[in-house]
């Protein structure tokens, strides 16, 4: 699958989306925790979903943890892929 860079500065930040995509190419991945601390972001799979919509890579990995009261809880950590750049084969002869 090829994957779009992101190439946002950090001047560009003002929205959501562009929060997330900082966040992305500056720490690699983000859960939905993160996201409300840090951004007050409480839609972040919506946001990971546009953003897949448009070209970027993103995976996602289910994470289970046990909560306060010993029951189960799940979330998923979102993480970009960058996109590999193909080796060029230069030859100086």
């Amino acid at each position: 699958m090829t994957s779009k860079p992101i190439t946002i500065k950090p001047h560009e930040v003002k929205n959501q989306r562009t929060s997330v995509m900082m966040h992305l190419k500056e720490k690699g991945s983000i859960n939905s925790w993160e996201a409300i601390k840090d951004y007050g972001i409480t839609r972040l799979a919506s946001i990971i979903c546009n953003l897949r919509k448009q070209g970027y890579y993103i995976t996602s990995n289910d994470v289970t943890f046990t909560n306060r009261f010993g029951g189960s809880g799940h979330y998923s950590n979102y993480q970009y892929v960058e996109p590999k750049v193909a080796p060029t084969n230069s030859n100086n002869e």
